[in-house]
């Protein structure tokens, strides 16, 4: 055997040698890029459904505690607050909000007893844009301060834009507190009163004055 054929028999084992650890080199980083490959998509999906709670919570929250909290009775306290003949101002907390909805969880409605355990429950909110409305007990009449419609103390429309009477609540007597189906708000399915009443005219002061003296007009 002749040197040429030696030495290119010993220099065959010293090639493959770069060769496998190329290949071992090669090997290892395709599973450090597949560990880390999978590593973000793990991550990924832990930020995702962290993310994702928030968002489903507020989506189906609602819709989660609806059984629970849309058709609940809330006592707006004892009859005895509410003097007879009188109509008042009561707040209560909404049975649809979150403890993270602060006061503005809260909402407001007029109370008006008429007799023994007889009420009327009014919607603050004005059926015409949503103003609220005020009670003046001078004139007997719920006024809304934004375009001047006007209710009779039964709730009935009495004059302005609003087409209907008031929004009224569904109420019940427990024991000695007055309770209202808080959950669900009042809709145009609900009539404040079956009883019509004329629209209240007013003339301006100088007609009624030509009115009231008849000679001064001539």
């Amino acid at each position: 055997m002749t040197r040429a054929h030696e030495h290119g028999a010993a220099a065959q084992p010293e090639g493959t040698a770069p060769d496998a650890a190329t290949t071992a080199a090669r090997a290892a980083a395709h599973s450090r890029r597949a560990f880390l490959f999978k590593l973000s998509l793990a991550l990924n999906g832990a930020v995702g459904a962290v993310l994702a709670v928030p968002i489903l919570g507020y989506v189906l929250g609602p819709a989660l505690k609806k059984n629970a909290s849309y058709n609940a009775w809330v006592s707006l306290g004892p009859i005895a607050d509410f003097p007879e003949g009188e109509t008042r101002l009561v707040d209560y907390r909404n049975p649809v909000t979150m403890a993270s909805d602060g006061e503005t969880g809260n909402a407001a409605c007029w109370v008006r007893h008429i007799e023994g355990r007889k009420f009327q429950v009014f919607a603050i909110n004005c059926a015409h844009l949503g103003c609220p409305v005020r009670w003046f007990p001078q004139s007997k009449l719920f006024l809304c301060p934004c375009h001047g419609g006007a209710y009779y103390e039964d709730g009935a429309r009495a004059s302005g834009p609003p087409e209907r009477g008031l929004f009224e609540y569904q109420y019940t007597v427990a024991g000695n507190h007055l309770l209202i189906e808080a959950g669900s708000l009042p809709t145009l399915a609900t009539e404040a009163c079956a009883k019509k009443k004329p629209l209240i005219q007013i003339a301006p002061q100088d007609a009624a004055a030509d009115d009231a003296n008849p000679a001064r007009s001539s």
